[in-house]
């Protein structure tokens, strides 16, 4: 990057919820950080993986269903989530949401 300072002033505009698919858009990429925001419909699964990265998880809206290590957890606009990598988690979307995946490393 050239610019010490990237200022994003809505990540939800950039990241319009796609009514039948997964959607995906970069909104900031550097040499040790990317940040990605994944938007899904209700009721899309994103079937077990995992990153090869630290990972921190984020709702920005809606309601998102983590299972991780045999643990359910709920991930709504507020609460973080923090993954070791190659942890191995999937995501579903309880309703319309936007995640915001950060990848550290």
């Amino acid at each position: 990057m050239d610019n010490p300072v990237t200022v994003i002033t809505d990540l939800r505009e950039l990241s319009p919820i796609p009514a039948d698919k997964l959607g995906h858009t970069t909104a900031l990429k550097s040499p040790d950080v990317r940040v990605v925001i994944l938007t899904f419909p209700a009721g899309h699964v994103m079937k077990d993986h995992a990153a090869p990265k630290t990972l921190l998880l984020q709702a920005l809206d809606g309601h998102l269903r983590l299972t991780v290590a045999g643990d359910v957890v709920d991930l709504v606009p507020g609460a973080l989530v923090r993954l070791d990598s190659l942890e191995r988690h999937k995501v579903e979307a309880v309703e319309a949401s936007r995640l915001m995946l950060t990848l550290i490393g």
